[in-house]
């Protein structure tokens, strides 16, 4: 087989294949959103027909929400290990909500394991349940939160988009 002439990775067959003839696939069969939420699952199904409005909407003005896994179950374990369980990540779609989200540092500091750079999105209205594309439960090990794992259907409380809960 010949060797590629670019650098010292590996090998690739000149003449009938290219690059573009790679399949890729992701790990992970939906892409980020960057805009994900933690609810517990009874405060999510309570109104099932209604936009989802927390307390913190009224009494801070947004909708916390994290930019990705990592900092999710960081800000779970942080803030949410007595919280009532299960409990919930929403992820979102941005184009579907209707309130605007601005990205701000956590004030007064980001919780454990999550740097001063991260810019937390903060939706200034109620999350529209259409927005909803993928619903996940968080795994605990004690107090930590330390993965996220597809529920099943019942507790997610809203069909979302796409027939298995992942979305489209």
């Amino acid at each position: 087989m010949p060797t590629s002439s670019i650098g010292t990775g590996p090998t690739f067959p000149r003449g009938r294949w290219s690059w573009s003839d790679v399949l890729v696939t992701a790990v992970d069969d939906t892409a980020p959103t960057g805009l994900l939420h933690l609810v517990p699952a009874a405060a999510w199904t309570a109104e099932p027909d209604r936009p989802y409005a927390p307390a913190s909407l009224k009494a801070e003005g947004f909708v916390h929400c994290s930019p990705d896994v990592a900092t999710t179950l960081a800000v779970a374990t942080a803030f949410y290990s007595d919280a009532e369980r299960p409990l919930l990540v929403l992820h979102l779609d941005e184009s579907r909500l209707r309130a605007p989200v601005v990205r701000e540092a956590a004030v007064p500091v980001p919780p454990p394991g999550v740097g001063d750079d991260v810019l937390f999105p903060h939706v200034r209205g109620p999350l529209d349940r259409d927005a909803v594309v993928r619903v996940q439960q968080v795994l605990w090990s004690g107090s930590s939160a330390v993965d996220l794992v597809d529920p099943a259907p019942a507790m997610m409380g809203v069909t979302v988009r796409g027939t298995d809960g992942r979305g489209v």
